[in-house]
């Protein structure tokens, strides 16, 4: 009785993992994205509101806090002309757009379900200009709109919960899957399992956010010089196999090869 259950657990699996594929913007990969993405967005307004509350945002008048603002509002207005322009527009769905700056010095910034942006002050320092910062912003926007998180928890709810129906798992709102998805936005610790899939995600995620922040006006030849500057910040740092982002130069080589394209979109 209990094989049977667990057959049929399979059998719903494979059929949800079916009707799920479709396809990522601008690069065309196909992905299976298991989880309801009304759900991730209302996870995401929960999380997003309590992270502010222990991290508050920087003064809204703060000429930094206005750049923030300024470049989210113009990738923001970049996504959804693009989105429009290729009937994809329905991805959007729920979206409501928000760019806050907190004083951390981290480097690093985010980009949740439904357009929930946060970006670290001791970012600014390596991006130095307002087109590398938006070059940044770009990329963690790409992550959301392409859905990468609802991958990542697609299958770590599969892999961790053993075949539970995934609605179950959802609706209960338990450890594992509010865990997961802390994971898989970026705010939580990192699943081994997951960090090859990853590198997937974050050289995907450069080629949208190129061409996202190019069509808001902002020069895209600025990304390569970005990394080049992350690099120079040296300090120890894991071999790319264990990584789960893209070495430096793996990701320059990258950027460079992706420019031509890229450059098609920017007007300045």
């Amino acid at each position: 009785m209990k094989k049977n259950s667990f057959q049929f657990a399979g059998y719903v699996l494979l059929l949800a993992t079916i009707i799920a594929c479709s396809k990522v913007p601008i690069t065309g990969r196909k992905q299976v994205s298991l989880i309801p993405e009304t759900e991730l967005i209302s996870m995401s307004l929960t999380e997003y509101a309590s992270f502010l509350k222990t991290n508050p945002p920087a003064g809204n008048h703060e000429q930094n806090t206005i750049m923030v603002k300024q470049i989210g509002n113009k990738i923001q207005q970049a996504v959804t002309k693009y989105m429009s322009q290729n009937k994809l527009s329905s991805r959007l769905a729920g979206y409501k757009w928000e760019f806050n700056l907190v004083n951390d010095p981290q480097v690093n910034a985010w980009c949740m379900p439904g357009g929930k942006v946060v970006v670290y002050s001791g970012l600014l320092g390596v991006t130095q200009n307002e087109n590398a910062l938006a070059i940044v912003m770009g990329h963690e926007i790409a992550h959301a709109v392409a859905r990468h998180g609802n991958e990542r928890m697609s299958q770590g709810l599969v892999t961790q919960l053993g075949g539970v129906a995934l609605g179950v798992a959802l609706q209960s709102k338990s450890a594992e899957t509010q865990a997961l998805f802390q994971t898989a936005y970026g705010v939580g610790s990192t699943v081994a399992v997951m960090l090859p899939y990853s590198r997937l995600h974050e050289t995907e995620a450069d080629k949208m956010g190129l061409i996202f922040a190019a069509m808001a006006g902002y020069d895209p030849r600025e990304a390569p010089k970005f990394w080049q500057r992350m690099s120079a910040k040296g300090g120890a740092k894991q071999p790319e196999i264990l990584s789960t982002h893209p070495s430096d130069a793996t990701r320059i080589s990258d950027l460079n090869k992706f420019m031509p394209q890229a450059m098609k979109y920017y007007k300045p």
